[in-house]
């Protein structure tokens, strides 16, 4: 075999050393992400300013509450909640909903993302029910026009009809009052 064969020495040093140089590289760039301090499960919405999509919902059956209407947001603060009986966070965030369904400043409303109607209804039997509305989504459809990228999520919007926030995932304790409640008073300010 002649040399020409086999490679010169300095190309096969850089064949074994360039998966390392990547290797070092892509392990800098996810340490700077671990350590910057940002949350990894923030996720931006292109709705935030926006206003609230004008799709109205059907209520859920056998419950006497109004479905979904954006029209019904107009001169309050609405909390929307996108909800499944199906969804286990949602059955962690529930008691949460229940607490800021007390309070009497703002509108709590339920997208009900497709789920069969006794079992959501079951659901709020056995949790409580917070909502001053819901607005079943048995397609999907309203989901994918309020940018949902799974369940549970929660928008604040405006009494303007825009959305002013987006969380995505269940609440806790504490990011109900480091996130939403500090949004729901932004909200009202501008009431």
């Amino acid at each position: 075999m002649s040399m020409a064969e086999k490679g010169s020495p300095g190309r096969r040093r850089l064949l074994l050393i360039l998966p390392l140089l990547a290797f070092l590289s892509l392990s800098g760039i996810f340490l700077l992400q671990l350590i910057s301090g940002r949350d990894s499960s923030y996720v931006p919405s292109a709705l935030i300013g926006e206003p609230a999509p004008q799709t109205k919902l059907p209520p859920l059956e056998g419950l006497d509450l109004p479905g979904l209407d954006p029209a019904a947001f107009m001169g309050r603060v609405s909390v929307v909640n996108v909800w499944g009986s199906w969804c286990l966070p949602c059955r962690e965030e529930h008691p949460l909903l229940m607490q800021l369904a007390e309070d009497g400043r703002v509108r709590v409303v339920g997208l009900n993302y497709k789920d069969k109607p006794e079992n959501a209804r079951r659901f709020l039997g056995e949790l409580g029910n917070p909502f001053d509305a819901i607005g079943v989504d048995a397609s999907g459809r309203a989901a994918i026009e309020w940018g949902v990228y799974g369940v549970p999520e929660t928008f604040v919007v405006g009494p303007d009809g825009t959305i002013r926030y987006k969380h995505v995932g269940p609440f806790s304790q504490i990011s109900l009052s480091r996130e939403l409640l500090p949004e729901i008073e932004k909200a009202l300010a501008d009431f």
